[in-house]
């Protein structure tokens, strides 16, 4: 059982928890907060993981791009592109053909952070997703996207995502 689990012996009444999508959001809070301490006990930030995920797919490389990708504020990514490249994880340039815009490449460094971020969300999916058989979480999987399908395209994808 959870921690967040754990605070409270009341039950929620039967009407709400027979909502999917009130289900949803309390399940989203709860991973969020897992996720947060996880992130921040690695000391990584969730929103450093996503942009060196996006770049690590090398189809979007300018900071707009990214932002488009992530549904990020341009100007709320340009903060977080200044802690990645302080810490040595991105470089950022300026796009040759077209003055006006950056080109954010991932360093060598970035790749190893990336690695050791992708062993830290999995670790989190399985602590999260513990009650569940292997065959649930895919049953699971399968349904997310298909929400996200038509909720919010960007979390949609034909193929499978890499793993390391």
């Amino acid at each position: 059982m959870s921690e967040i689990a754990q605070k409270s012996s009341l039950r929620m009444p039967v009407e709400l928890v027979s909502s999917p999508v009130f289900l949803l959001k309390r399940l989203g809070g709860a991973a969020k907060e897992l996720s947060g301490d996880a992130y921040e006990e690695g000391g990584i930030r969730p929103f450093h993981y996503a942009i060196l995920a996006v770049l690590a797919e090398g189809e979007r490389g300018t900071q707009g791009e990214i932002a488009d990708a992530l549904g990020y504020d341009r100007g709320q990514l340009v903060g977080f592109l200044d802690e990645l490249e302080k810490s040595g994880l991105v470089e950022r340039r300026r796009d040759p053909l077209d003055r006006r815009r950056h080109v954010v490449q991932m360093t060598a460094e970035g790749q190893k952070a990336l690695t050791k971020m992708r062993k830290l969300a999995a670790r989190i999916d399985d602590d999260f997703l513990a009650p569940l058989t292997h065959d649930q979480r895919e049953q699971l999987q399968s349904l997310l996207l298909l929400l996200a399908g038509d909720h919010v395209p960007q979390c949609s994808y034909a193929a499978k995502p890499q793993s390391d």
